[in-house]
């Protein structure tokens, strides 16, 4: 490790860390607009000039420079704060007096730095350049004349997405940043550039105009619009949410965000339900809740009661519900709607044991029924990381355009059991092999072959660090499914055994994926936000509250157990979920032992301990042996990736990027 000395500060770095690296450590700040942690280095804005001696008397970039023994770094000297002085006035030449109107304000970096590193005045009266506005689709909003050609969003689009869409035209000061031919950016993790700009060329189009940081208030939050638990920044005004935005967590998210889950926010005040209604005469009508619970409470189901959850559900809800179930004395509860029937006996066998920060250091990689990019577009970022590092990726299922290349082996479920001797070879004899097990290859045996190719290849191991590697993955997409299966939302034959057992009383809790023709006999009270098709099928709706409006435990894909507040208010008379089945408790006459969320909190956290602590559960790393042969077409669950859940199908921006972006229809102006 070098030792260098920052202003007079003499520390360690660690290899290959650069003067900028070596500088933050030893607590200094240093000025950037080019530089980003997690892209390359592009050493193009010159904001981070520091001195450095030994070296020419001239201020050096830090951030493409390394830290190397003996050196001794200046941050404060005269030369450095004249040199970024010069350097800031150049960058405001050309950059437009919008700071009134500009959506970034408040939050621009630009802003920001001019004033801690500014002159304070310009001797520059030129003309300021003109750039043609961009069109990058229904999401990003170009002002590209503020654009000071940092290129964080060239790379970001190239290394991180993989989607070459973004890049530059012409030389030196007629440079322009665009899209390919002008086109949309199609890929669904484009957003992230406007968090990556630091200055407002690129901005939010649905935020644009909205509001200023300054005027929200901000909840910690987790997104429901996946299985992969992304943290997220809830940003509301009075009992609006206005914009969701990432937060940095590196073992699930890193700092990045599905388009879907930043966007589809604009869907929780539209087709909302916001006061109980009841099915009289086949049509739905406006009622109290009294009516509503008495309408219930009439039918008696006794035992014959079951409960359904649907896929943004928190754990809290799904236990008041099972509480509920079992106080009438039945066990019929089932979280996967479309029928998926897959042994969860070994909740091993149905996590993604890797975790998501450990599939990147995988070196062969399986994947079996799944179409990653449009059903956890943040797992296709790691996996491009994985391939970066030399990992080799076949996949089993209709092809689709991969960002990280791999080699498609056929689209039938057979194929598990009948790989080619390369593939069989490159997975057997990888030091960290790894099978991941998408939503389309669970069922029709393709679990248990898949598990039986695990344990003929040794994926349980020992690494020679002393650590054990478990490479056995499944890929879930509904944010509440591994904490449904850990609360028991899980029959031996999956929804056709409630099908079959006819209950009196289907509590659909949010579900909104379910075949409801065939619970043509039960009463469906459905218990949810959005007016969509359980609404649709219910004989009584009871409206309750979306993920932004309470507060949850939810449990992602690899077994991580994270935390959500509430940051708005129920519109109307919908309520938390909790207490709506706490109501029904009373109108069923029966005790669920709580009467807070507190108390129900604890009650669950006594039954699932591992539901009691924030980070990865526990689920041991022994697999079930597998066997059986699969076979099938593999077809992939997600038709169109901005219309998965019932408060995307109710956003107006996740509309238009399912017209625009998948379906190729323009979208028509005002003025046209």
């Amino acid at each position: 490790m070098p030792k260098v000395k920052v202003d007079g500060v003499e520390l360690d770095v660690p290899n290959g860390a650069t003067v900028l690296q070596a500088c933050e450590l030893a607590g200094k700040e240093i000025p950037r607009f080019c530089y980003h942690e997690r892209l390359s280095i592009a050493g193009n804005c010159r904001m981070c000039l520091v001195e450095v001696k030994p070296g020419p008397p001239k201020p050096q970039a830090s951030c493409a420079l390394p830290a190397t023994e003996g050196q001794e770094i200046r941050t404060d000297s005269e030369m450095v704060k004249k040199a970024r002085e010069g350097v800031m006035e150049f960058l405001l030449i050309n950059h437009p007096l919008d700071c009134p109107i500009c959506d970034q304000g408040g939050e621009c970096d630009l802003q920001d730095q001019s004033v801690a590193y500014g002159r304070g005045g310009s001797r520059y009266h030129e003309n300021k350049r003109a750039v043609t506005e961009k069109y990058m689709g229904p999401l990003i909003k170009t002002t590209m004349t503020r654009c000071i050609h940092c290129t964080r969003c060239v790379r970001f689009s190239e290394e991180i997405a993989g989607v070459d869409e973004i890049g530059a035209l012409y030389r030196g000061e007629n440079m322009q940043i665009t899209t390919y031919l002008e086109h949309a950016a199609k890929h669904e993790m484009s957003a992230n550039v406007i968090d990556l700009c630091p200055v407002g060329a690129l901005t939010s189009r649905p935020y644009a105009y909205e509001a200023r940081p300054w005027e929200l208030k901000k909840t910690l939050g987790i997104d429901v619009s996946d299985a992969i638990g992304s943290n997220i920044r809830i940003d509301s005004r009075g009992r609006e949410v206005l914009r969701v935005l990432p937060r940095v967590n590196d073992d699930v998210n890193e700092e990045w965000i599905s388009d879907k889950a930043r966007y589809m926010v604009d869907g929780l005040v539209k087709r909302r339900l916001d006061k109980p209604y009841l099915r009289r005469d086949g049509k739905l009508v406006p009622a109290s809740w009294n009516e509503a619970f008495e309408a219930i409470a009439t039918l008696n189901p006794g035992k014959s009661i079951a409960a359904v959850a649907g896929d943004m559900l928190d754990c809290e809800t799904m236990f008041a519900a099972k509480k509920l179930v079992g106080a009438l004395g039945s066990d019929l509860l089932e979280g996967r709607q479309t029928g998926m029937d897959y042994d969860t006996s070994s909740l091993a066998a149905v996590n993604f044991n890797t975790t998501l920060n450990g599939i990147e250091s995988a070196d062969a990689i399986l994947i079996v029924g799944s179409n990653v990019r449009a059903e956890a577009p943040l797992v296709n970022v790691r996996l491009r990381k994985a391939v970066k590092r030399g990992a080799k990726v076949f996949l089993i299922g209709p092809e689709w355009d991969t960002t990280f290349g791999g080699e498609f082996l056929g689209d039938d479920l057979s194929k598990i059991g009948d790989l080619p001797n390369h593939v069989w070879e490159t997975i057997r004899d990888a030091k960290r092999p790894a099978i991941i097990v998408g939503g389309a290859g669970l069922g029709r045996g393709g679990l248990e072959a898949a598990l039986s190719v695990g344990e003929q290849i040794g994926i349980v191991r020992e690494l020679e660090d002393g650590t054990t590697w478990n490479g056995f993955n499944v890929l879930h997409m509904a944010a509440s499914r591994m904490g449904g299966l850990m609360l028991g939302y899980a029959q031996k034959g999956g929804l056709a055994d409630i099908v079959a057992a006819k209950p009196k009383v289907l509590l659909s809790l949010g579900a909104d994926e379910v075949d409801y023709t065939r619970f043509a006999d039960s009463m469906i009270v459905y218990i949810g936000h959005h007016g969509d098709k359980g609404a649709h099928a219910a004989d009584v709706i009871l409206p309750a509250a979306a993920y932004t409006e309470k507060a949850g435990t939810y449990v992602n894909t690899e077994g991580r157990v994270q935390l959500s507040d509430k940051a708005v208010f129920a519109p109307g008379d919908a309520r938390e979920d909790w207490t709506i089945l706490r109501a029904l408790a009373d109108a069923f006459g029966v005790e669920l032992g709580f009467d807070s969320f507190e108390e129900l909190r604890a009650a669950m956290i006594s039954e699932v301990p591992a539901l009691g602590s924030e980070g990865l559960a526990d689920y041991g790393s022994d697999l079930p042996a597998g066997g059986g042969s699969a076979s099938g077409q593999i077809a992939y669950p997600v038709k169109d990736f901005y219309m998965t859940n019932p408060i995307a199908r109710a956003s107006a921006t996740m509309q238009r990027c399912s017209a625009e972006l998948l379906h190729g229809e323009e979208i028509a102006e005002a003025a046209e």
